[in-house]
């Protein structure tokens, strides 16, 4: 009788069948099966010698009207718009500017940059990589096939516990996570999560490349968590993470440089906290089975200072179309803005550093701004000019950076776009 209840009370308040809120998830296992080398950045990738859990992508749709949006999270170092491009022309029903694919950064995947070495030679596995961009379209097509309707429910607070850090700077690191939850209304599973997102600013590298494991890193452990403790699928959105905010394994946080635990069970750990945070954090939210949504993309451009950068556009086959135009002084990327309910997300086509992170959500026009870092495309660090080639710890982020005004590039053009977008309006 509840359950009649609440499926005529849905009908009722919505304005239209078509206008609807629906929600539909799923999940498609990329582990690779042989050995193939793993990234941890820039420089050459490292052979595994084994596996530890398993690499996902995770497509999540909203739907509401005329308006179709899929997040999808791939566990990898970094996803360039030329492997995303592949996957979205093989999917059915969604605008290709609609399409947000971002990844983990996990720093135990295998290459998906395509470093070359200085006579142009890559590790990549380009065969799993076509598979892959074929994982990822079939994941999205499955979970706009699974679309139902559903209710939303988002949140911002501070995460607590040790989880992260600014390896160059402690504190400098922003504590908040933004939690997007959707709930199915009807039939058998009404009531439970059909997906839940976490967007957290950290790098999963508590095995990196040392200990030779291909391996979602914490983010595997933060599924497990969430998916035992509520059901439906979870996904992991870093944001803006550079420079360096790393997962917090320090033995004694009171010693800068002192002894980590970086092993599995540091893993479980933190993802474990990560997930129990989040799901602190969401749990006192309100659903909202008539939230509005909206996704808006423009196309900006960033000058290619950097020789390093312009050596690996040039020559790795994961920038081929790029490649193919001849101009290598400048690249062009696309940001999104969405809004799903009361929460606003930009996305980073790189790794902002936090300070770029503070001020952008600062400026958003929202209570609830989150920030998807390393979506769309992956164009190494974005410091601002007043960091860029300062401060001797970011020595490395200005070597691995497009250029020196890239950070304020982004500024400007995301803040612009916020203020052209309309604000949250539920």
């Amino acid at each position: 009788m509840r359950l009649l209840l609440i499926a005529l009370l849905v009908l009722f308040l919505a304005p239209a069948q078509g206008q609807t809120l629906k929600a539909g998830a799923a999940m498609r296992d990329i582990t690779p099966d042989h050995l193939i080398p793993i990234s941890g950045g820039m420089g050459t990738p490292e052979m595994p010698t084994g596996w530890q859990g398993k690499l996902t992508v995770r497509a999540f749709v909203i739907e509401k009207g005329a308006t179709k949006i899929a997040i999808v999270g791939v566990d990898n170092i970094g996803w360039p718009a030329f492997l995303g491009d592949r996957s979205r022309k093989l999917i059915k029903g969604i605008a290709p500017e609609n399409v947000l694919i971002g990844v983990t950064h996990a720093h135990s995947c295998p290459d998906a940059y395509g470093f070359t070495d200085e006579k142009g030679n890559t590790a990549a596995d380009m065969k799993y990589l076509e598979w892959c961009v074929k994982q990822i379209a079939d994941a999205v097509n499955e979970a706009i096939a699974k679309l139902e309707p559903a209710s939303i429910r988002t949140a911002v607070g501070q995460a607590k516990g040790q989880i992260a850090y600014n390896y160059y700077a402690p504190k400098l690191y922003d504590p908040r996570m933004g939690i997007i939850q959707a709930i199915a209304i009807l039939g058998k599973n009404a009531g439970k999560p059909i997906a839940t997102l976490v967007n957290y600013a950290t790098h999963p590298e508590i095995l990196g490349t040392g200990r030779k494991l291909i391996s979602p890193d914490l983010a595997g452990p933060l599924y497990d968590r969430v998916e035992s403790k509520v059901g439906g699928m979870a996904i992991f959105m870093n944001s803006a993470q550079g420079g360096m905010v790393t997962a917090d394994t320090r033995v004694d946080t009171k010693v800068d440089g002192g002894k980590e635990n970086n092993n599995w069970e540091e893993c479980i750990r933190i993802g474990t906290l990560m997930a129990d945070e989040a799901l602190r954090i969401i749990e006192p939210a309100k659903a909202d089975a008539d939230a509005n949504i909206y996704c808006a993309s423009k196309t900006i451009k960033f000058p290619i200072d950097s020789e390093k950068m312009r050596f690996v556009l040039q020559h790795s086959p994961l920038a081929a179309e790029f490649a193919k135009s001849g101009d290598f002084s400048s690249i062009t990327t696309r940001l999104n803005l969405l809004n799903i309910g009361k929460a606003q997300i930009l996305t980073i086509p790189g790794e902002a550093l936090p300070n770029i992170g503070f001020y952008v959500k600062r400026k958003m026009n929202t209570e609830q701004p989150m920030l998807f870092g390393l979506t769309n495309d992956a164009f190494g660090y974005m410091l601002t000019k007043e960091d860029f080639g300062g401060f001797e710890r970011y020595s490395y982020c200005s070597r691995t950076s497009l250029g020196e005004m890239t950070g304020c590039i982004y500024e400007d053009e995301a803040l612009k776009f916020a203020k052209e977008c309309p604000a949250p309006t539920r």
